[in-house]
């Protein structure tokens, strides 16, 4: 079936692209920060899909460590036919009075990381006439929730304009724009979520099944559920100081290998 590397694969959404993916029979690259945690999903998922499982330990917010992931997508004799650039950290601090290292790590991580990684997975799919990448950005991409939105707009504009230039290489690309989902990633990043209704909240199952239903198919832009479609919609048609007003600032955090 082709193998699928799977950034921030330890946790969270990558946690359930690894197990979806293998129950449809792919060999997977699993890259997170956490040897342990990579080393047990493998041993699990090879023993309950049947499946190679590779591990491939990064950090991807340091540059080395990008290109180390970067070469393995190079790799001619094991092709990579699905990149999931899953890694991302939730910044919960205000932008001014910040802490800067953390905000040049958010960038380097959710901005330069899929850069890179794109990159090298676009040139050696387009050279075999097939393959596809999966970015995943944010229903913040369009809303106004400090550097976050601002790094989530960069990847969906990203991988539009990378759609554009892959039309007719065999090649897709697909931005996941996902609202709130049930994960570890705002536990673990203690943020105060008890104000968001359930209705706010999807099934990570859901929205994983969702995006590689979408990469299926070809699409650009996979926005589980009909509610943040109905979201996606209104924010896009608002005026921008509207979409403005309901900004929101969180609490400092850091969780590298959690979903964007």
């Amino acid at each position: 079936m082709g193998i699928a590397l799977v950034t921030g694969a330890s946790a969270g959404l990558g946690l359930e692209f690894a197990w979806q993916l293998a129950t449809a029979k792919h060999d997977l690259v699993l890259v997170a920060r956490s040897e342990e945690r990579l080393q047990r999903l493998a041993a699990q998922l090879e023993a309950a899909a049947g499946v190679r499982a590779e591990v491939l330990v990064a950090d991807l917010a340091d540059r080395d460590g990008t290109e180390r992931v970067a070469d393995r997508l190079r790799d001619a004799t094991r092709p990579v036919g699905l990149l999931v650039n899953n890694a991302g950290l939730g910044l919960n601090q205000r932008f001014v009075g910040g802490d800067l290292a953390a905000e040049e790590r958010a960038l380097d991580l959710m901005v330069r990381t899929p850069l890179v990684l794109s990159h090298a997975a676009a040139g050696a799919m387009v050279e075999r006439g097939r393959g596809a990448i999966l970015n995943v950005a944010s229903i913040a991409a369009l809303l106004a929730s400090g550097t976050y939105s601002a790094h989530k707009a960069w990847v969906r504009t990203f991988t539009e304009g990378l759609a554009v230039e892959l039309r007719g290489t065999g090649v897709t690309a697909t931005a996941l724009c996902p609202g709130f989902v049930h994960t570890e990633f705002h536990e673990r990043g203690s943020i105060d979520v008890a104000s968001y209704p359930e209705l706010a909240w999807l099934n990570a199952e859901d929205v994983v099944s969702t995006a590689l239903a979408d990469v299926r198919r070809g699409a650009v832009i996979s926005t589980p559920s009909l509610r943040y479609r109905t979201v996606a919609a209104v924010a896009r048609l608002a005026p921008r100081s509207a979409v403005r007003a309901v900004g929101r600032y969180r609490k400092a955090l850091e969780h590298p290998d959690a979903p964007a």
